[in-house]
């Protein structure tokens, strides 16, 4: 996630008896409060729009470019693929089918990278028999092309 990895495997921001990185710890600790939310919310429309609430209050607070990005993102999945259900996962967007993710957004300002993803977990039906299928793509801005594309693999994911 971003770290250099020194001789023997070990990233240089993870000491060899802490295990995880400061960013993978609070990776850990974002998903822990966000199950700890969901058991708190139980089930139905009350729940899907407060999890919509703070996928949506998550993007905002994101800073620029990523908002823009993560907005547009938001819109497509939406708007092509409307029973997916957003939800926060590992503290980032994310869109869910029957509670499982299927796709997601990770902000790379978030993350220290230099773009962020737009990526599909396995329940995504993005296998079409060749053996090789996409998982994620990196985001550095959204073009007509990259919006033809994101949406056409979302269209594809939930089929």
């Amino acid at each position: 996630m971003g770290a250099e990895t020194k001789a023997g495997g070990k990233s240089e921001d993870t000491s060899p008896a802490e295990g995880l990185s400061e960013q993978e710890r609070a990776a850990v600790r974002e998903r822990a409060s966000e199950l700890r939310t969901k058991a708190r919310r139980g089930r139905g429309a009350e729940k899907a729009a407060a999890d919509e609430r703070d996928v949506l209050t998550k993007i905002a607070n994101m800073p620029e470019p990523d908002r823009a990005l993560a907005e547009r993102v938001h819109a497509i999945v939406t708007t092509a693929a409307p029973e997916l259900s957003p939800k926060l996962w590992y503290g980032q967007p994310a869109y869910a089918r029957k509670g499982k993710v299927v796709c997601f957004f990770r902000s790379g300002q978030a993350d220290g990278e230099p773009y962020s993803t737009f990526g599909f977990t396995p329940r995504a039906d993005l296998d079409n028999g060749s053996g090789l299928w996409p998982t994620s793509y990196a985001l550095t801005e959204m073009s007509e092309e990259a919006e033809e594309t994101l949406t056409a693999l979302v269209e594809q994911a939930v089929r």
